[in-house]
C-alpha cells in the first residue's frame, strides 16, 4: 500500500525542527519507506510505501506519530500533536433508524447534518490533489480529507434522495444490479454488504463506493455522514469479485481501528461545520455490538535483550513504547503493556514488542555479531537431508549424468534381496507392482535395456527402497545408484566418482575392499563400517549403489586449512613386484604409515603384477636433506618386502 502525504499537512500533528530530508530518512531506516520525496513550490510531497499489516501508517495522524517517535530516540526534538475534538451539542431528534448485521458491520456511526454545497477552500483541494485524491466538492472532499487525516474512511449520503426513515443492513444476493456513484453498472454475486432503504432499494455498497441514486450533488441540503467499519472480508472478497478497487475499499480489507470511526465522525462534524456552514440535526447514531477486549502483554525486559542482542534499559524500552501508542507500567523487571485498539490486529505475542522496540532503537545500533554457537550445536553434524540431496545431484549432473524417477514398486522378476525382507502389496495395481524394491539398480537396468540403441548412457537415481519390519510399517533407507553404460566401461571410472562426490560432501576414510558378492567389482567403506558396491556387469556395464542414510551422517561442510609451506617437495617413483591378490590401496596405506614426512603416494603405473608409485616428501619446517629421505625409503622398502614379499625396483 502507498499513501502520499505532503509535509505542511504532516506537521499539523507533527512539532519538530527536522528537515524533510531527515524525516525521510529516518522513516526508512526504522519504519515506513519514504520510496520518494517530491518538491512542490514551497512544499514537499512524501511517498510512502506501507506494509499491509500496518492500516494505521496509512493517515496523516498515524505516519506523526511513528516519525515523533523515531525521531525523539534519534536525538531530535519531536512531539505529535494528537486530534482535538469535543463533543458537540446534538438535538435528541431521531431522523432515520438504522439497523445493522454485527456478522458484517462492527460499529457504525451517523449524523444527519443541514450543509451547503461548494468548492473547497484551496487549501483542502491542494492536499487532496497532491496526495492523488481528486476534489470534488465541499461535501465530498471532507469525506476525503477525514479518511486520509484519521485513517478511516468515512461516506456521505444525500438525505433528501434517500428518501426513508430507515437503513438496513444485509449481505447482497446474487443478480441484483446497482448503479456506482461513477455511473457504472455492476450485477451483484452475493455477499457484498449493501444498505436497503424502507422500500428495499440498494443505496450504498458499503465500504466500497456509494451509489448513483443518493450521491451528493451541488443541489443537496441535508446529508447522512456515515462511518461504517465493516468486516474485512466480506469487503475484499466484494471489491475484488466487482473489479471495484477504491482508497476506501482497499484501507477497509485491512481492518482500520473501529475506536477511530466515532473520533472521524466527530472530525467530519467540526469540518462540515467549518467549511460547509453545517448544522447538526439529528442525534448523533453510534451501533458498536462488537467493541474488540483489552489485550495486555508482559514481556521480561532480558527476554527484549537476548533477543534483540544488546542491553537496552528497560525505561527506554518503556520510553519507545510509549511513543508508539503503547500505555505500559514497568513492574521490576517486566514491562506490562497494553496494547493499544489501532494495533491489536497485528501486535500479538512478546516478540511483536520485542520487533516494535529494535526498529526503533535502530538497527543500526545492534552491532552485527555472529551469535556463539553451543556446546551441542559444536558437536553435532551439519546434516541437512535436502541439502545434501541437492548438492549430490547437482554434482551428477555436472558430471553428465540424468537424474531418473523409476517405481518404487517393481514385479518379481525385478525384485532383488532376501524374499523375508520384502514387502508385498496385498492389492497390487497389476503383476508389474507387487513389491516395494530392496534396491535401485534392477530398475535403472530397466531403463538401460527400454533405451538399447543409445550407446552411451549415464544415469542416477536418489531415492528409498524398503525392507520389511514385523507388525510395523516398512523400514525406509535412501540410496543412491547410479548405471554407466559405453565402450569400454570402467570400474575405474565409477570408482573415482564416488571418490569425488563423497569428497565434495566433506568425507574421508574412503575404502574399497573385496566385494561382498563376488564377482566383479568392490564393496565400498567408510572406516569401517558398509557404504554400498559397485558392480562390473559387462565390459560395457558398471553400476554403483550406496547409502545415503549413511552419508547423511559423515557429511559435513567444514574444512581444515593447512599452511603452506615455503619447502619444496621431493618426489620419486618406486615400482613394486607382488604377487597376485595384494591390493594397491594395502601398499598405499603401507607406504603413507612408514613417516609423517610422506605427503602424498597414488599409483600412477601399472603392468601385470607389477605396480609402479609416486611418493612425495616434504617437511613444513626445512628442506629434506638425501640422508632424511633415504632413511624413509629403506623403511618403505623394508616393509613391503616383509608384509608383502614384494620385490622393489
Amino acid at each position: 500500500m502507498n499513501i502520499k502525504i505532503i509535509d505542511s499537512w504532516l506537521r499539523d500533528y507533527l512539532k519538530t525542527n527536522a528537515t524533510v530530508q531527515k524525516i525521510e530518512q529516518i522513516l526508512s531506516e526504522t519504519s515506513v519507506s519514504v520510496e520518494r520525496l517530491e518538491k512542490i513550490k514551497d512544499d514537499y510531497i512524501y511517498d510512502i510505501e506501507v506494509t499491509t499489516n500496518r492500516p494505521d501508517l496509512m493517515s496523516v495522524i498515524g505516519i506523526a506519530r511513528e516519525a515523533s517517535t523515531v525521531l525523539k530516540h534519534n536525538g531530535i526534538d519531536a512531539e505529535f500533536i494528537p486530534l482535538k475534538l469535543q463533543e458537540p451539542q446534538v438535538p435528541k431528534t431521531n431522523l432515520i433508524e438504522i439497523h445493522n448485521d454485527p456478522k458484517l458491520v462492527n460499529r457504525i456511526c451517523a449524523v444527519v447534518m443541514e450543509v451547503k454545497a461548494k468548492n473547497s477552500p484551496e487549501y483542502l483541494k491542494t492536499r487532496l490533489e497532491n496526495s492523488d485524491i481528486r476534489s470534488l466538492n465541499n461535501l465530498i472532499d471532507i469525506t476525503n480529507y477525514v479518511m486520509r487525516t484519521t485513517g478511516h474512511p468515512a461516506h456521505v449520503f444525500d438525505f433528501d434522495r434517500l428518501n426513508t426513515k430507515s437503513l438496513t443492513i444485509r449481505e447482497g444476493k446474487a443478480g441484483e444490479k446497482i448503479k456506482t456513484l461513477d455511473n457504472k453498472e455492476h450485477t451483484l454475486l452475493g455477499g457484498e454488504i449493501v444498505a436497503v432503504n424502507d422500500k428495499n432499494n440498494i443505496v450504498d455498497l458499503l465500504g466500497i463506493m456509494g451509489l448513483e441514486n443518493s450521491v451528493v450533488t451541488e443541489n443537496t441540503k441535508r446529508i447522512l455522514f456515515f462511518i461504517d467499519n465493516n468486516e474485512k472480508t466480506h469487503i475484499r472478497k466484494a471489491s475484488m469479485s466487482l473489479g471495484i478497487r477504491t482508497e476506501a475499499a482497499v484501507l477497509n480489507e485491512k481492518g482500520p481501528d473501529s475506536e477511530l470511526a466515532y473520533k472521524a465522525l466527530l472530525y467530519g462534524i467540526k469540518l462540515y461545520g467549518q467549511l460547509a456552514e453545517g448544522k447538526i440535526l439529528s442525534g448523533i447514531i453510534d451501533i458498536y455490538p462488537n467493541k474488540p477486549s483489552e489485550k495486555t502483554i508482559t514481556v521480561l525486559q532480558n527476554k527484549i535483550n537476548k533477543i534483540i542482542g544488546v542491553e537496552i534499559p528497560i525505561k527506554t524500552s518503556s520510553d519507545i513504547l510509549k511513543g508508539l501508542g503503547f500505555e505500559n507500567t514497568i513492574d521490576g523487571n517486566y514491562l506490562k503493556i497494553k496494547i493499544p485498539s489501532f494495533r491489536r490486529e497485528d501486535v500479538e505475542i512478546g516478540e511483536d514488542i520485542v520487533e516494535e522496540i529494535a526498529r526503533i532503537y535502530g538497527y543500526g545500533n545492534i552491532p552485527s555479531l555472529i551469535p556463539p554457537l553451543s556446546s551441542n550445536q559444536t558437536t553435532q553434524p551439519f546434516i541437512n537431508e535436502f541439502y545434501w540431496e541437492k548438492r549430490t545431484k547437482d554434482a551428477l549432473k555436472y558430471w553428465g549424468f540424468t537424474e531418473m524417477y523409476t517405481y518404487s514398486m517393481v514385479s518379481e522378476d525385478l525384485l532383488e534381496g532376501p524374499e523375508n525382507e520384502s514387502v508385498e502389496i496385498q492389492n497390487p495395481l497389476s503383476e508389474e507392482f507387487v513389491y516395494m524394491r530392496l534396491t535401485l539398480v534392477p530398475s535403472l537396468l530397466k531403463v538401460v535395456s527400454e533405451n538399447k540403441k543409445r550407446q552411451e548412457i549415464k544415469i542416477f537415481e536418489l531415492s528409498k527402497v524398503y525392507f520389511k519390519k514385523e507388525n510395523d510399517l516398512p523400514k525406509e533407507n535412501l540410496m543412491l545408484a547410479g548405471i554407466i553404460k559405453k565402450p569400454n566401461a570402467s570400474f575405474y571410472e565409477a570408482k573415482g566418482i564416488i571418490e569425488q562426490l563423497l569428497a565434495d560432501l566433506g568425507i574421508k576414510d574412503l575404502h574399497f575392499k573385496e566385494s561382498q558378492k563376488g564377482g566383479l567389482g568392490a564393496s565400498i567403506y567408510l572406516d569401517k563400517e558398509y557404504l554400498g558396491e559397485i558392480e562390473v556387469l559387462n565390459t560395457d556395464l558398471v553400476d554403483f549403489e550406496i547409502s545415503f542414510e549413511t552419508i547423511l551422517k559423515h557429511a559435513s561442510l567444514k574444512k581444515e586449512y593447512k599452511k603452506l609451506t615455503k619447502y619444496p617437495p621431493v618426489i620419486e617413483d618406486i615400482s613394486v613386484i607382488t604377487e597376485e591378490g595384494i591390493k594397491t590401496e594395502d601398499i598405499i596405506r603401507d607406504i603413507k604409515n612408514q613417516s609423517p614426512l610422506i605427503t602424498d603416494v597414488f599409483l600412477f603405473d601399472r603392468f601385470q603384477n607389477s605396480r609402479s608409485f609416486r611418493i612425495t616428501y616434504q617437511d613444513p619446517e626445512k628442506n629434506l636433506t638425501t640422508e632424511e629421505i633415504s632413511s624413509v625409503r629403506k623403511k618403505i622398502i623394508s616393509s613391503l618386502e616383509n608384509k608383502f614379499k614384494a620385490t622393489i625396483k
